[in-house]
């Protein structure tokens, strides 16, 4: 008959299964007692003592099953170390493995005003300060409840930074349609952009995942991910793709993209590649007799706005591929989520197109910047008013609103010279001028663009397959904008053989285009 006391081994084990499977201290005291009682009244029934471990998980997952249902909870409960399932299938986890399940159950095991300051201060990498300004007390409390949790979690403390929690830096940003301003009305990734909720994004890209597999990942009790999980669905950032699992609901850029684009981007375009740049020198010559408001650059820096702005306008009239429709999101507007992992050792294809046009009474210009081109320095998109004020500039000299030019400057959209007189940094067209440059983009790159076509549709061919299975309509977006993103192959091969000079230091690639 087996001893009694091998039970007692096994207590603070399983109360740290009832706090993973609980959502308050109270109900872990009551379930762990039990599981305890009710193995303390099964235990003469074991036959194999060989086999008490994986009899008394079993025990307790018969028991939280019973204790749940009688509590009459409409939540589920989860646990994020998964014991039972490890000792059912006899798979014994490894040394670090089990200082990462001794950490997590012992956080979970700290009352809220040590558990809380650990989170905040291991997992999302903030100060005892701030801490403080969140929490509403002082920062010599909040030092001392973290000497405090530290001394309760002893040697396992120490491995902390390095290994139990382990937390991916992403980062999030959105395109599509959307009038924030930053400040009064946020980016959508205000709401998304805490360390926990950057984790459960990415631990969910690939292939759905459970609260339980989540909090087993991060290094978190499983409450902790049921509220950020929350959030995400609120927030359109998530799905739940099956009953109890859920996948993140945009793209998250990785390595593995730009791996495939250095091994077969500039392959494809080889086979027309000259004469692709053949037809950029052409219409760089011509379009420097346009009259446009140049903006004192020199040619050489000028040939990199030609050509994404000849590479624009073929991708507007000649690309095929599909550029599917946005959703509405819980705002209104028509916009997805982007999320960034990678390490910067692999480039992935991609212009970056930032584009802004005031449309009110005053509105006639638009403006667009394009980054991410080798050598060109990143430019984000003109506010309204900036527009506004350079549009005046350029017709009058001078502008009535003195604020806006003031910040125009300060962001060096305009120069104010010795002599008083303003200058705007950025390159415009007229209507009519802009007609000219596309009549030259179609004169030269026309007869190409049937065999681009084919390469390019070829190439995403076997991109496509990189990204989740129900992100189809967002891969097909990235898709099209491949069209205009081989422009950046084109350069950098151009630059690496010496076809292509780079730009000047500093310099920027974008425009103002008038628009009525």
């Amino acid at each position: 008959m087996m001893k009694y006391d091998k039970i007692e081994c096994y207590i603070e084990k399983v109360y740290g299964y009832a706090i993973n499977h609980t959502y308050s201290r109270e109900e872990a005291d009551e379930l762990a007692q039990e599981i305890l009682f009710t193995a303390v009244r099964e235990l003469p029934k074991l036959r194999d003592e060989s086999r008490f471990e994986p009899w008394l998980w079993g025990v307790a997952r018969n028991v939280s099953n019973v204790f749940r249902r009688n509590m009459g909870k409409q939540r589920a409960m989860y646990s994020y170390d998964v014991l039972e399932n490890l000792f059912y299938e006899d798979e014994y986890p490894s040394v670090q493995e089990e200082i990462y399940d001794a950490l997590r159950t012992k956080i979970a095991m700290l009352s809220a005003i040590y558990r809380d300051i650990i989170i905040l201060h291991y997992y999302d990498g903030l100060s005892t300060k701030t801490i403080s300004e969140r929490l509403n007390v002082s920062d010599g409390t909040v030092r001392w409840r973290l000497s405090e949790a530290r001394k309760k979690l002893k040697k396992e403390c120490d491995k902390m930074n390095e290994t139990a929690l382990r937390p991916i830096k992403m980062k999030l940003n959105i395109y599509g349609n959307g009038n924030y301003n930053g400040k009064t009305i946020p980016f959508p990734t205000v709401y998304i952009d805490d360390a926990l909720s950057q984790n459960i994004l990415y631990y969910c890209y690939e292939e759905p995942s459970s609260v339980e597999d989540l909090a087993k990942i991060c290094g978190v009790p499983a409450y902790y991910i049921e509220e950020r999980i929350e959030n995400l669905l609120k927030r359109d950032a998530i799905i739940e793709a099956v009953k109890g699992k859920y996948q993140t609901d945009f793209i998250i850029w990785s390595d593995k993209y730009g791996i495939y684009c250095e091994e077969h981007a500039e392959k494809a375009l080889l086979p027309i590649m000259d004469e692709v740049i053949f037809a950029l020198n052409s219409i760089a010559e011509e379009a420097n007799m346009i009259d446009f408001y140049k903006a004192e650059k020199c040619d050489n820096d000028l040939r990199y706005l030609y050509g994404v702005m000849a590479f624009a306008y073929v991708s507007e009239h000649y690309c095929k591929l599909p550029y599917p429709l946005f959703k509405k999101k819980y705002d209104g507007n028509e916009w997805c989520y982007l999320g960034n992992v990678e390490t910067g050792k692999h480039k992935r294809i991609d212009i970056g197109i930032q584009h802004s046009a005031n449309l009110g009474n005053r509105g006639g210009f638009s403006h667009t910047s394009y980054n991410s081109i080798s050598g060109i320095t990143f430019r984000p998109m003109m506010y309204d008013n900036y527009i506004n004020v350079c549009a005046d500039i350029l017709y009058h000299g001078t502008s009535k609103d003195i604020e806006s030019v003031a910040n125009a400057i300060q962001d060096g959209y305009i120069i104010k010279r010795s002599d008083g007189s303003f200058f705007v940094t950025v390159p415009s067209f007229t209507k009519e001028q802009k007609a000219e440059f596309d009549a030259i983009s179609e004169k030269y790159l026309a007869p190409i663009m049937p065999r681009y076509n084919e390469i390019v549709e070829t190439f995403i061919q076997g991109y496509k397959k990189l990204f989740p299975k129900h992100l189809r309509c967002d891969a097909e977006r990235m898709c099209k904008n491949m069209f205009i993103g081989m422009y950046s192959v084109i350069v950098e091969y151009a630059q690496r053989t010496g076809k292509l000079s780079m730009p000047s230091e500093n310099c920027y690639c974008d425009v103002m285009i008038q628009h009525k």
